[in-house]
């Protein structure tokens, strides 16, 4: 069954790795760049991510949300790959009871919000030094951003679980 798109039909290949067990670096945005939707509704995040981690485990080694975007870092269990179903059922859940966004035809006929950006990019991490350097990157995004001037002032981050 073909589940992927071309390069030169219009549309990006959009295959992604499948390794159980992986560790995993995503960046997810919302489609309204500039936003302040994840940060007005954290709570809601929260509730999403944990909902879903009920149902279908996963340890979060990082993650810092940003008003319009987050960066986390997942490590699947052992026999599990299926990074995407968990994140689209945090997108859906998160979604649920919000305003729609800015709805095109492509979103009315998938019955989407238009809150989300459709893809999310992912990177499958392959040793240490490369989580080390992630993390970091996790944890020093809002001072990236002018949000802070210390990352550890950045109230929506994992770096309170992590640092004494």
């Amino acid at each position: 069954m073909f589940t992927g798109f071309l390069v030169g039909w219009g549309m990006a290949n959009y295959f992604r790795p499948r390794i159980s067990g992986a560790t995993v670096f995503f960046t997810v945005e919302l489609a309204e760049r500039g936003s302040t939707l994840l940060v007005d509704e954290v709570g809601r995040m929260r509730t999403a991510v944990r909902e879903v981690m009920r149902a279908r485990p996963f340890w979060i080694d990082a993650w810092v949300v940003l008003p319009d975007h987050q960066h986390c870092i997942w490590t699947l269990p052992e026999g599990d790959a299926d990074y995407s179903a968990r994140w689209g059922a945090i997108k859906h859940r998160f979604s649920r009871g919000l305003p729609p966004g800015r709805l095109r035809a492509s979103h009315k006929m998938r019955r989407e919000k238009g809150i989300w950006q459709r893809r999310f990019w992912e990177h499958h991490i392959r040793n240490n030094a490369e989580l080390e350097a992630t993390i970091s990157y996790c944890r020093e995004n809002p001072v990236k951003h002018g949000l802070v001037e210390q990352a550890q002032d950045w109230p929506f981050s994992s770096i309170h679980r992590d640092l004494p």
